[in-house]
């Protein structure tokens, strides 16, 4: 797995840039479809954009194809809550593909409020020859109609279309963080800030509660839920983290409500290093199950930690992310980057951890070698089939040549959402409103 956290072997395929970026089009989620061939994304003005993967040539075939758009469609629009005068954003927050089943391929997608269920199909023939239509389309007048046509398929230029299928609605009172689709493909959640639903792909219009941690006072509110997953195999388990860097595993099979966890994994505080910051970069921006099934990896505002599910009392393994904002704390609170939410996710062999950091770098770390590495994903340095060479950061004294400092870091320049290809070494990034992938070196 050396190879895989080697930066050699790493280069940029492909890169998708908007000259003229408004803030509609900021990539707010990136997801591969379990196969790899389809990577979705969603952004900031409601629209989900469908890339896929170019079939290995005839003349070339072991270079490996790049990603194209394949669909493009608004999956929301902005909405307003007469109820309670609130104005609900079209930004896509998650997206999630369900397995392909037939020719068309499904994913959900949400914003704040409302989950829809989209299909994506593609149309190369058209029928002809109607008996009451004319070829425009214009109903034809009877007394005309003197002989029975058999209508035919007749071929037609590709087209993709997305057409929704369910939409679930009105049943979350707060805001929608994550989505997660069960492995018996028939169920998915949907989780907000204090309530986790449980819905039938097939029933839009009846969720069942199976988290609530909402107070009967909400001034005695302590935490909210950040994120929610079920297990890759196991259809009853599912983990929610939490604001105060709590994760609980529940087993459905328990109890219909899961309000009293199966297991807690918490890393107790070190008294040494309590500060005012302390609650506030402990919260847990995501959590991911390994696709074993077996760990979980979570991430905080500084750190990516391992947790074996067999193991309640402390994390397998830390990584720093960006340890030397530490520093820089006070700083990243007035500007509010403190409350940045950073997902991270694993390789297909679940031996490397991926997650964003600030000036547009990304950070790798391989569980065996114990090795990591800082990359940039950016316009200046991101040529397509470049070779990216590593970065570091240089926290005092001298710095070298080919370091940054970490006062010339770029805060509004972040990677929050990343994705990696289930099977191979292929990675998604998307930095505000760029979505670069990069492949391992192709010869």
């Amino acid at each position: 797995m050396d190879e895989e956290i080697d930066t050699r072997k790493i280069n940029n395929s492909f890169l998708r840039d908007h000259n003229y970026a408004t803030e509609a089009d900021i990539i707010s989620t990136v997801e591969f479809n379990p196969t790899g061939e389809l990577l979705a994304t969603g952004d900031k003005g409601g629209r989900v954009v469908v890339f896929q993967r170019e079939q290995e040539s005839k003349n070339q075939p072991h270079r490996r194809g790049e990603y194209n758009v394949y669909s493009t469609f608004q999956s929301h629009e902005p909405e307003f809550d007469y109820l309670k005068s609130l104005e609900i954003e079209e930004k896509i927050n998650k997206i999630r593909w369900l397995p392909q089943q037939n020719a068309a391929y499904f994913l959900l997608s949400t914003n704040d409020k409302t989950v829809k269920l989209w299909k994506v199909s593609e149309r190369d023939k058209r029928p002809e020859g109607y008996n009451l239509k004319d070829e425009e389309g214009r109903i034809r007048d009877p007394t005309t109609i003197t002989a029975l046509r058999v209508p035919v398929l007749q071929p037609m230029d590709l087209m993709v279309e997305a057409t929704p299928r369910r939409v679930f609605s009105n049943a979350h009172t707060y805001h929608i963080n994550s989505i997660s689709v069960n492995s018996d493909y028939e169920t998915y959640m949907s989780t907000d800030d204090l309530r986790i639903n449980l819905w039938n792909l097939e029933i839009t219009n009846r969720s069942f509660n199976i988290v609530d941690i909402k107070p009967a006072n909400m001034e005695m509110l302590t935490e909210v839920i950040t994120a929610a997953e079920f297990q890759p195999n196991q259809c009853n388990t599912f983990v929610y983290s939490s604001s105060k860097g709590s994760i609980r595993l529940c087993d459905m099979r328990a109890s219909a409500l899961c309000d009293n966890h199966s297991k807690l994994f918490e890393e107790p505080e070190d008294p040494s290093n309590r500060s005012f910051f302390s609650e506030i970069i402990s919260s847990i921006s995501d959590v991911k199950f390994s696709h074993s099934g077996r760990y979980l990896i979570t991430r905080d505002y500084l750190t990516v930690k391992v947790w074996d599910l067999n193991m309640e009392s402390k994390p397998l393994e830390t990584y720093q992310v960006h340890d030397y904002l530490r520093s820089k704390l006070c700083s990243l609170y007035e500007n509010d980057c403190i409350f940045d939410k950073f997902e991270c996710v694993w390789n297909g062999s679940d031996s490397v951890i991926m997650t964003g950091s600030y000036n547009n770098f990304f950070r790798m770390f391989d569980r065996n070698t114990k090795r990591d590495v800082t990359l940039e994903a950016s316009r200046e340095n991101s040529k397509p089939r470049a070779i990216l060479k590593p970065r570091k950061v240089c926290v005092g004294g001298k710095r070298r040549k080919d370091e940054i400092s970490v006062d010339s870091l770029d805060f509004s320049k972040k990677i929050l959402h990343s994705a990696w290809h289930p099977s191979e070494n292929i990675i998604a990034v998307a930095a505000t409103n760029n979505l670069y992938i990069f492949q391992d070196k192709v010869n």
